[in-house]
């Protein structure tokens, strides 16, 4: 039974990270057209499906050594824009603060609502299990050492990022798209709006790389070989473009967010078994907690609308 909830939990992933690949280039498609005369939907999805073709030729061509240089790259930038965007925010936050003027909005949505629409979310704080399936390439300790390293960073930004953007700005509903957040920045500084989209895209980039070597050693561990990388990332491109041109971005997010629940919920139920089995019953019972969680989270996350 193991072995099949094993299985299905590996499936499972590697359609998870095929949609939020499609998720992350939809959105280096959107912010890569938002600051130009271009800023519609084709010119973004002409964006992103360009981006899948450069993806696909390097993995291709130079595999996975390749993907990671990219990657390393991009994620130096990112992290540098991301502290000056912290920074600005913090001093913004500051001067409203000393002014009285902080924001006390009232929630839009609330009640079970509020409690789907979380659960539609999950892939935008998530990502952290990616360099589990390099064990071809990198060793056990190091793997761990990068997820953990990777969530505490991670988390510290998104907590800080969440209480300085909540209180600082009012709330408008009827500006909802996935690049609004650049008009708000505009308020803190000039500037900041085009560093922030630079650091959309190497954001976008370098997370969709990350997803893309991960689906490709995944597939290739699952079945022992017989799918290689470079089919795999074949496989990821040509359902990321139909994705891209057939749903929205929010619909792309919810997809990607039940797949990792599912899957998260199925690693649950396995740990589950292998606790009871080693006679922690406590813990047992947890991991079944979290394995109905993430399938209740399943059925009725929603995207947001």
């Amino acid at each position: 039974m193991l072995v099949r909830l094993e299985v299905a939990a590996s499936i499972v992933l590697t359609f998870a990270f095929i949609v939020s690949v499609a998720y992350y280039l939809n959105l280096f498609g959107a912010f890569g057209v938002s600051l130009t005369d271009l800023n519609d939907s084709f010119h973004a999805n002409l964006l992103t499906t360009a981006v899948f073709m450069l993806i696909l030729f390097t993995g291709l061509m130079r595999s996975l050594s390749a993907l990671e240089r990219m990657e390393q790259i991009s994620v130096g930038l990112k992290l540098a824009i991301i502290a000056g965007l912290i920074i600005g925010l913090v001093v913004h936050f500051g001067q409203l603060s000393g002014e009285g003027g902080l924001k006390f909005d009232q929630p839009q949505v609330t009640g079970w609502a509020s409690v789907t629409l979380m659960a539609g979310l999950i892939v935008t704080v998530q990502g952290f299990e990616t360099s589990r399936y390099l064990g071809a390439t990198y060793d056990a300790k190091l793997r761990i050492r990068s997820m953990r390293l990777a969530q505490w960073i991670s988390t510290a930004i998104y907590c800080l990022y969440i209480v300085l953007l909540t209180y600082a700005f009012e709330s408008d509903p009827l500006s909802l798209d996935e690049t609004a957040i650049i008009d708000l920045m505009q308020v803190v500084a000039p500037i900041l709006p085009l560093l922030l989209v630079v650091a959309a895209l190497s954001a976008q980039f370098s997370a969709a790389i990350a997803d893309t070597s991960g689906s490709g050693g995944l597939m290739t561990e699952v079945t022992k070989g017989k799918v290689t990388e470079k089919f795999a990332y074949s496989l990821l491109v040509g359902i990321g473009v139909l994705l891209t041109w057939t749903a929205n971005i929010f619909e792309i997010i919810s997809y990607a967010s039940r797949a990792f629940a599912l899957y998260y919920s199925i690693q649950a139920i396995i740990a589950a078994i292998r606790a009871a089995d080693r006679g922690l019953t406590g813990r047992s019972l947890l991991f079944v907690t979290m394995g109905i969680l993430g399938g209740a989270i399943t059925l009725f996350g929603t995207p947001v609308e």
